[in-house]
């Protein structure tokens, strides 16, 4: 599973952070970290992050096929 964000549009909110922190990070300026930047989300990973697309108040998230 590959993630595409929009970085632009993202406000910051971390609720994808909280939903998966193995996936997102935000940085003390509150920016955000895609730890799987241009590589598939591991397996163990894959429920969260789908959890962490969901909960994002902006839909910056999108699960490519």
């Amino acid at each position: 599973m590959k993630i595409s964000v929009d970085y632009l549009r993202c406000e910051g909110h971390g609720m994808c952070a909280e939903q998966a922190p193995a996936v997102f990070e935000l940085d003390d300026a509150g920016e955000l970290t895609y730890r799987f930047e241009g590589g598939d989300v591991p397996e163990e990973h894959v429920s969260a992050a789908r959890a962490a697309i969901s909960s994002c108040p902006v839909a910056i998230l999108r699960e490519q096929s």
